[in-house]
């Protein structure tokens, strides 16, 4: 169990919810694991699949207390919510920023920095582990050219040239991706990104990561009630889920692609595990899946100090994270929303 900023993560799988008087009660096979009042709770976010008591429920609902349950791999699949709960309000300001250029393009700056600075930060780490390994030189030239991206990020007065700069920046960052893999490179080689469909092995695994990391991003924001198909930078699109996309970008370097190059260079995946179709598309076995899944959970669970609440946190909890300091900037209760800023 992990609260922050009054909302209660419970990331147990087997874990069910009782009432104890004010308390909830966190119960794990027939031992409690733990107690915690209720009148500081604004949320309460679930993974477990054993679900809560009526009681419980109904308390929540009665205090207007969120209370949101999760799949094991983070998909939103339900929510309690109390009737005074003030989520109509939340999403018809998300609403009115999306329809004005100048407040959305406020919210859609800070998300490309955050991205920008951890692309940033990936080619700098790369470098700083590996200096006998790697190009430098050429990797601190793209470091630079990122910093200055980020300069005009700050800068610009449109989203469409906000588009423009993420994408030269995106095409800087991943003009070095090889150079990162270290292991197996006639295998795993990259040549540029691809998608719909993934043309060779790296991209089949960044298109997974990135699959995986948008519906994290997504159930985080429905669960702290946002709507995650209206967004600031991505424009609306039927099926779409544009603020996922949004905010995912600040995590996309950091968490997913640091994640694809670690199973290479670690030699957790090879080449046989992976098949092109006549089409030319390039997909994963299901052993591979399944050991991406596994990989996958396993740095959901690494501890990280969040750099903006410096608190311990999860992985797999920082977007939720972000997704309550969103909805808190939405709602006014901070001036300007905080990007993920690794270090």
């Amino acid at each position: 169990m992990k609260k922050l900023l009054n909302t209660l993560y419970i990331t147990l799988d087997d874990a069910y919810l009782s009432l104890e008087g004010e308390n909830i009660v966190v119960i794990s096979g027939d031992e409690v694991k733990g107690r915690v009042p209720l009148h500081n709770l604004e949320g309460i976010v679930s993974c477990g699949f054993r679900g809560a008591s009526p009681a419980f429920m109904n308390k929540c609902a009665r205090d207007n207390i969120s209370l949101s349950f999760l799949s094991g791999t983070g998909r939103f699949l339900a929510g309690v919510t109390g009737e005074q709960k003030g989520n109509v309000l939340l999403r018809k300001e998300q609403y009115r920023i999306s329809d004005n250029e100048e407040k959305s393009l406020e919210y859609a700056r800070n998300f490309i920095i955050g991205k920008l600075y951890n692309s940033k930060y990936v080619i700098e780490r790369a470098t700083r582990d590996y200096p006998m390994r790697l190009d430098t030189v050429k990797l601190k030239s793209v470091s630079s050219g990122l910093s200055d991206s980020m300069n005009d990020a700050k800068i610009c007065m449109s989203r469409d040239i906000l588009r423009g700069i993420e994408g030269k920046a995106a095409e800087r960052y991943f003009s070095v991706f090889d150079d990162m893999i270290l292991q197996q490179k006639d295998d795993f080689k990259f040549k540029g990104r691809n998608k719909r469909p993934p043309l060779d092995n790296v991209n089949a695994m960044l298109s997974f990561s990135y699959t995986l990391l948008s519906g994290m991003c997504a159930s985080a924001l429905e669960t702290v009630g946002l709507d995650p198909y209206v967004g600031f930078m991505h424009t609306d699109r039927p099926g779409r889920r544009s603020l996922a996309l949004d905010m995912m970008e600040e995590l996309r370097s950091v968490f997913a692609d640091r994640f694809v190059l670690s199973l290479i260079n670690k030699r957790l995946v090879n080449v046989k595990g992976f098949t092109k179709t006549e089409g030319g598309a390039v997909l994963m076995d299901d052993d591979t899946r399944k050991l991406f899944f596994t990989e996958w959970q396993k740095r959901k669970t690494e501890v990280i100090t969040h750099p903006f609440l410096k608190e311990k946190v999860e992985w797999g909890v920082v977007p939720y994270v972000q997704a309550l300091l969103l909805a808190r900037t939405i709602r006014g209760d901070l001036d300007t929303y905080p990007p993920f800023l690794w270090k």
